[in-house]
């Protein structure tokens, strides 16, 4: 993909409505298919870049772009790196001091990746022809090759 065939998918990625994870669900999402998306907060900090529908025939909720934009709104940890990252990186500093109750299982680390994500994240996303063009989409963002610069969470060098 060259620069002039990827601006439209930039600018939306970018500038394009912005789908709060506390609206969840997200009816426009698409089921199958490809789509490239990035993650922002409210002070439209570029978060995550992300892909989803890695296998273009993949027909199911769980396995599409839908089901993969669902899991990181669950904020459950097992099986999802954006939500480990979050969790690592913006509710750990919060809970510093509230150890025990977590060890004793008083306290849940994904319902508190889950209310930060409702609370704080919404995301951009464009779909795209192939999972090949979706990947390198999100590697060019990764990598900060558009305005946005890199991500918070998985930049690329």
């Amino acid at each position: 993909m060259d620069v002039v065939e990827g601006q439209h998918e930039l600018t939306v990625l970018g500038l394009g409505p912005i789908h709060w994870f506390s609206d969840w669900p997200v009816r426009e999402l698409p089921l199958s298919g490809s789509v490239v998306y990035t993650i922002w907060d409210r002070s439209d900090v570029f978060v995550y870049a992300g892909m989803a529908g890695r296998n273009a025939t993949t027909s199911t909720k769980s396995k599409g772009p839908f089901g993969r934009l669902e899991s990181h709104a669950s904020g459950r940890r097992s099986g999802d790196q954006f939500n480990i990252y979050v969790c690592d990186r913006f509710v750990l500093p919060r809970v510093h001091n509230r150890i025990p109750e977590i060890a004793e299982g008083r306290l849940s680390l994904d319902q508190m990746t889950r209310e930060f994500i409702r609370a704080e994240l919404g995301f951009r996303f464009v779909a795209v022809t192939s999972p090949a063009e979706a990947f390198a989409l999100e590697r060019r963002l990764q990598r900060g090759e558009w305005p946005s610069g890199r991500p918070v969470l998985n930049p690329v060098v």
